[in-house]
């Protein structure tokens, strides 16, 4: 089986851990969102790319979700002491090893996807790692501010920074749409069985993807089952502060609202967790064929389970 998976970070990263244990065989392609790439300290930080190869590869920090285990943060006290910022994002010493591969290599003339390819070489993931695009997307955020009125921060200061406490006016997935597909992005969305969406976050991770084209008609068009699991559980996020970013486009925090954010043109399955049970009718009245099930990712086989599940929706729908 040749299973399509986009990803985010960490909730997507935790349920391709469950998916390769409900799936051993399969062949799974990951495409990662990277307009959450920021660039600190003159390197070319990528966290979604590298919580999914640390977390498959075994070096995530299993309790935060992101970042590398056994962390020490060395370097980012001395650039504190030399009054180099920005302090609020933690890259730890082991984690600016990779920025530092990766700017080496991009700088070298190797594109994204070829680097991603080469840092999987170490983590060996058990999956194929393509970014959404070789070319550089950022995701900005508009808030209005007190002092210097509405503006654009990158999404990584609204999100770790600011923690989301201001209301989000917009959301801009800047460059995405002059930006092409990886290699190989379009061919592996061809050549699928089947095309899952995990709880990602559907705004700034899966709708970053989305927003480059090509690739949400290429699996419109692909013919194959397309199952999503909702990332909103009783009307709240599972982790992180996904209803700031949905109230920003327009859409409630809802499993049911999620899944028509998508749309019945996109997805075939969608699943709720079993206190969202209510919203099966509903999304199933849009043309969505939808299941309530436990959607929380307590652990590994907590996680299989939803993978199982999914899957199990995808033969019902194909």
């Amino acid at each position: 089986m040749r299973i399509v998976v986009l990803a985010g970070g960490i909730g997507g990263a935790r349920f391709l851990r469950g998916l390769k244990a409900a799936a051993p065989d399969a062949e799974i392609t990951v495409i990662g969102n990277t307009g959450d790439d920021i660039h600190l300290f003159g390197l070319k930080v990528c966290p979604d790319l590298d919580t999914v190869m640390y977390t498959l590869g075994g070096g995530i920090h299993e309790e935060q979700g992101w970042g590398r285990a056994d962390e020490s943060f060395t370097v980012k006290e001395e650039l504190a002491a030399y009054g180099v910022g920005p302090e609020w994002f933690g890259l730890g010493d082991r984690d600016f090893a990779t920025h530092i591969v990766r700017t080496q290599m991009i700088d070298a003339g190797y594109p994204l996807s070829a680097v991603t390819e080469a840092l999987c070489a170490r983590w060996r993931p058990g999956v194929r790692l393509i970014p959404m695009s070789d070319d550089r997307v950022e995701t900005h955020v508009v808030i209005d501010t007190p002092e210097e009125g509405r503006k654009a921060v990158h999404f990584q200061e609204y999100w770790v920074r600011l923690h989301a406490s201001v209301p989000a006016q917009a959301i801009l997935p800047v460059g995405a749409e002059t930006a092409k597909p990886a290699p190989g992005v379009l061919q592996a969305i061809g050549e699928a069985d089947l095309v899952l969406f995990p709880p990602s976050n559907p705004v700034v991770s899966i709708g970053t993807i989305l927003a480059v084209p090509g690739i949400r008609a290429a699996i419109a068009e692909a013919g194959v089952p397309v199952v999503g699991l909702s990332p909103i559980i009783g009307g709240a996020p599972v982790r992180g502060m996904a209803d700031k970013v949905l109230a920003a486009v327009g859409v409630e925090s809802t499993a049911a609202a999620v899944a028509a954010h998508y749309g019945s043109g996109l997805l075939d399955g969608w699943l709720v967790d079993t206190s969202d049970a209510a919203a099966v009718a509903e999304v199933e009245a849009a043309g969505i064929r939808c299941r309530a099930v436990p959607l929380l990712m307590t652990d590994v086989e907590a996680a299989a389970a939803m993978a199982r599940e999914a899957l199990e929706l995808a033969e019902e729908v194909r």
